[in-house]
């Protein structure tokens, strides 16, 4: 398997800069003028792409049922207030468009999928709660786009059956490190899992960050994430249970100016470099007379030392130095040279 895959016109993987999603999720609260702004802002700060949620509350649960603590209200009830519309998520992505942002979308249901599709949305994004979902995996995954799968709440082996169901079917798959928890602690984060990803699956691996800030984001670039999904917001103080593990515009502007930088340290050459010869000259060591040295004399360790600059005998050859006759008179405080001895 490779580790590239393309969103669009842009490569993820291994060898290209990292990929920033700035997670809208559902903090519009269906309000439109909200959703657009956060489409702008998003745009503004530099991320690759942003993303909603496609909720069509009947198609993916009951309405009777179970509903974590931190939504704070039954979760069909708050899906419903959130819903968008098909040609809500037009408007949206044609905003994203206009912006030169990439628009993507999680489905929670087939039918969510198949409007996506519609939308000609160039990769899908599946949510944790659906990593398990084989029916629906099956279904993105026949639609030939490319998979972002989040793998919160997930044990490595369901991790590893998810991506063999999806890869019978389709090899565009990139895999997110995730914890389902908002916000995350820091030391449920798990970054190494990365690395545990990259190796065991070889397809590009990300992080799905719901931990405070972008400490944990920029780490994750550190290790070698391919992809950094933020759940990202225009104001925390706005209704809803995921904007206590956003992220607001100058946070995403520092994670997207940060992830840049972080990529471009990344490389594994170690040459001096042309712009380091003026330092070194400067800033290494050479041989050194401490006391006037006069023809014939044999050099003795209390005779020499090594001081900067660097232009003179090395300092690593200091011992070579150390018995060799005078051919010359070498003032004190000065540097030697190999013509200076015999």
């Amino acid at each position: 398997m490779s580790r590239e895959v393309w969103i669009g016109n842009r490569p993820v993987g291994d060898t290209h800069p990292v990929f920033i999603v700035a997670e809208a999720g559902i903090n519009h609260n269906g309000d439109m003028v909200k959703a657009r702004e956060l489409v702008a802002a998003a745009a503004e700060c530099g991320a690759d792409a942003i993303k909603f949620q496609t909720h069509l509350p009947e198609k993916e649960m009951i309405p009777n049922g179970e509903t974590a603590s931190y939504v704070g209200e039954s979760l069909f009830s708050l899906l419903k207030r959130v819903e968008l519309s098909p040609d809500q998520h037009r408007e949206l992505k044609a905003e994203a468009a206009r912006r030169e942002i990439l628009f993507l979308s999680t489905p929670f249901s087939r039918e969510a999928a198949d409007l996506l599709e519609e939308l000609e949305v160039p990769a899908f994004k599946i949510g944790s709660g659906e990593m398990t979902n084989w029916p629906l995996l099956r279904h993105v995954a026949r639609k030939g786009k490319p998979i972002v799968l989040s793998t919160g709440m997930s044990s490595l082996q369901e991790v590893a059956e998810s991506v063999a169901v999806v890869r019978e079917l389709n090899p565009n798959v990139i895999l997110m490190q995730c914890t389902s928890t908002y916000p995350a602690r820091y030391e449920d984060v798990n970054l190494g899992v990365i690395g545990i990803y990259r190796e065991r699956f070889d397809v590009p691996v990300g992080l799905s960050d719901h931990s405070p800030g972008i400490y944990t984001a920029l780490g994750a670039v550190a290790l070698g994430a391919s992809l950094v999904e933020k759940h990202f917001t225009l104001d925390r103080h706005w209704p809803g249970p995921d904007q206590q593990a956003s992220i607001e515009p100058p946070g995403l502007r520092e994670l997207v100016r940060g992830a840049r930088a972080i990529t471009a340290a990344l490389g594994d050459s170690k040459v001096v470099l042309p712009e380091e010869a003026a330092v070194q000259r400067m800033a290494r060591e050479s041989v050194v007379a401490l006391v006037d040295l006069q023809p014939g004399s044999i050099v003795a360790p209390e005779m020499v030392w090594v001081k900067r600059p660097g232009t003179g005998i090395p300092a690593r050859d200091l011992e070579c130095v150390i018995g060799r006759r005078v051919k010359r008179p070498v003032r004190a405080n000065t540097l030697l040279a190999w013509e200076d001895l015999s």
